[in-house]
């Protein structure tokens, strides 16, 4: 039996609903993904649940059948959930067959003695059951290879559609959440939680969401200290700096990239460099000069000395490209336009496409440091050409908020046109 709610039931609803036999709807798919081979029996296996679409083809169904990429998800979830019941429910009557002939006979002796049997109460024992035991080992195998997915950052996307494809995750990183785990599982579960939740935060920091990001990083640092895991705290912390230091609250970005810079401790680790450039930034924003100038120090030496791993190109590593983004943007607060420029020409060249985001804000770097070098025409037309550049969907939240900042520096009618840009004319 399988569950009303689940994917297989709204699969062949909608497709019954349209009046399309499987082939036909196959074709419908086959279609929609350039004509690349769709297999009917494919589509029959998740009708009928024998197996569960995986996220990868969560966006293609939605288009397909006239949903959301959401209400996929919550059908797999359903459907997840509907199949681990009943192979528990399955497992306990396997278990308990040998012992019929003895219920039998327990069943005679309460009769016997006036004793009287509570109705029904074997769904709600195997309710609780599925709720205390430990998930399968797939879901947890999942969740980590997903985890790994995510964190390559934005790839070329914007995100808003990063943030849609982590939703069926987090769904399922609820659910586990929800069940008790050996000691070093729910550790591992939590670390994962950190990382996972950690990436929403920093994609709402991105979309300028400021108050929902501040609620997934306090979320991400619990699970964090619940993992133990010293390094994952320090980039939390790091990247939950840069909400006050990017909208406005510097003073309360350094006292947090400082409690990163404790927890990372001294062995060079991404954490530790992200957490230093971090500093350096915070600290160039209230005009620490000369602190902000250590930090950078501490950077560029904590950077020279990270493996190949801490160096992966990730939302969780400290590639060079990085590291010169960080400082071009330390430099720029510092009006030290030559080792910015230096730093931005740095990032460009190690810069892969479409790197959308990172390219806008060094581009954003270089009109500032035009401008503080006394050319605010130019820094505005510069500025003009970077945001007329951008796709819609980056015009919101950090980027945004960059220009804007370069906007209100801008003296007299040299920023009108900027203006104008920002006003969508």
């Amino acid at each position: 039996m399988m569950e009303p709610e689940g994917i297989g039931a709204l699969l062949r609803g909608s497709r019954e609903a349209a009046g399309l036999t499987r082939e036909e709807q196959a074709s419908v798919l086959q279609a929609a993904q350039g004509g690349k081979w769709f297999d009917p029996e494919n589509l029959k296996r998740w009708e009928t649940e024998r197996r569960l679409p995986t996220p990868m083809w969560h966006a293609l169904l939605a288009e397909c059948y006239g949903r959301s990429t959401e209400e996929i998800g919550r059908a797999v979830v359903a459907s997840r959930r509907h199949r681990r019941l009943h192979r528990l429910i399955d497992q306990e009557k396997r278990e308990e067959g040998s012992a019929v002939d003895r219920r039998k006979f327990l069943g005679v002796a309460a009769a016997a003695t006036g004793m009287t049997g509570v109705p029904d109460i074997a769904e709600a024992r195997h309710g609780i059951n599925a709720g205390l035991s430990a998930p399968d080992g797939s879901d947890l195998a999942y969740l980590n290879g997903a985890f790994e997915r995510h964190r390559g950052g934005y790839r070329g996307r914007p995100p808003h559609e990063v943030l849609d494809q982590m939703k069926v995750d987090l769904d399922l990183l609820r659910e586990l959440l929800g069940r008790p785990h050996p000691a070093a599982v729910r550790k591992d579960l939590a670390r994962t939680a950190a990382g996972i939740t950690g990436l929403v935060a920093v994609i709402q920091h991105d979309r300028g969401e400021q108050r929902d990001a501040v609620g997934w990083f306090a979320t991400a640092e619990k699970a964090a200290r619940e993992s133990g895991d010293r390094h994952m705290l320090a980039w939390v912390l790091s990247r939950h700096a840069m909400v006050p230091l990017n909208y406005g609250a510097p003073n309360a970005a350094a006292a947090m990239a400082m409690r990163a810079r404790a927890e990372a401790g001294r062995s060079p680790s991404a954490a530790a460099a992200l957490a230093a450039a971090v500093t350096a930034r915070s600290l160039a924003c209230v005009g620490d000069r000369e602190g902000a100038l250590r930090a950078v120090g501490d950077a560029r030496a904590t950077a020279a000395q990270l493996d190949s791993a801490q160096e992966a190109d990730t939302w969780f590593g400290y590639p060079p490209q990085k590291h010169h983004v960080h400082l071009s943007q330390a430099f720029t607060l510092m009006g030290q336009t030559r080792e910015a420029y230096a730093e931005q020409e740095s990032a460009l060249a190690l810069t892969k496409a479409p790197s959308v985001m990172t390219r806008a804000l060094v581009a954003v770097d270089r009109a500032v440091c035009v401008r503080a070098d006394g050319d605010p025409t130019a820094a505005a037309d510069l500025a003009v050409d970077v945001w007329r550049q951008l796709p819609p969907a980056y015009r919101d939240g950090l980027v945004r908020s960059r220009v804007e900042s370069l906007c209100q520096s801008l003296p007299g009618r040299t920023g009108s046109t900027l203006r104008e840009a920002l006003a969508g004319r």
